[in-house]
């Protein structure tokens, strides 16, 4: 199973049950990655999304503890167990944990690749996302160029569990390498 997440230089991930930044090629960046795919979230994620309505052309499973919360659109389980006979028909590869901070540390334990947007700045957050670079049985096997959003500086990093893969460079999908042509044709930017 994969983890994708954006955060902060301390791990931060969010606030008030919202993101820390939008960054746009961030956006289209975890789009292209989990379109056509599983999505496993927490509550509180879900109801963060415009509407609190499930992410359009994905499988949606929200992981709650309380056993009256209903989600139109979405699969909800109850417990690990639940989850992981929900998943059962699903590749593993084809399968992203995409937050809260509770429901990745609930599923760490299932993943094997972390696809993290590290931002080189340092927010004000209330919800973290583990630190990969303090953890043994994670390491960096992939980091793009350095990134940037006006003067905000970030990477796309890929995190494996050692012994689940090689090291490769990090795949920036084919969109965000053509606006990036584009936009630098316009105003001689990178």
């Amino acid at each position: 199973m994969n983890l994708i997440a954006s955060a902060d230089k301390n791990w931060g991930i969010g606030f008030g049950n919202k993101l820390l930044v939008r960054i746009p090629d961030d956006m289209k960046y975890f789009r292209s990655m989990t379109v056509g795919k599983v999505v496993v979230m927490g509550r509180k994620t879900l109801e963060s999304f415009p509407g609190g309505q499930p992410l359009k052309d994905r499988v949606n499973i929200v992981l709650t503890n309380n056993k009256e919360y209903k989600a139109k659109g979405a699969v909800v389980v109850y417990s690990i167990e639940g989850l992981l006979r929900e998943l059962e028909p699903y590749k593993s590869e084809d399968i992203y944990i995409i937050g809260g901070e509770s429901i990745y540390r609930q599923t760490l334990s299932l993943c094997d690749v972390a696809y993290i947007t590290k931002i080189a700045y340092e927010y004000q957050a209330d919800s973290w996302l583990m630190d990969f670079d303090a953890m043994d049985d994670w390491e960096l096997t992939a980091e793009s160029e350095e990134q940037t959003y006006f003067d905000l500086v970030y990477y796309f990093l890929e995190y494996r569990r050692k012994g689940s893969g090689e090291k490769r460079p990090v795949a920036i999908p084919a969109e965000l390498e053509d606006s990036r042509a584009r936009q630098s044709k316009v105003d001689g930017s990178v």
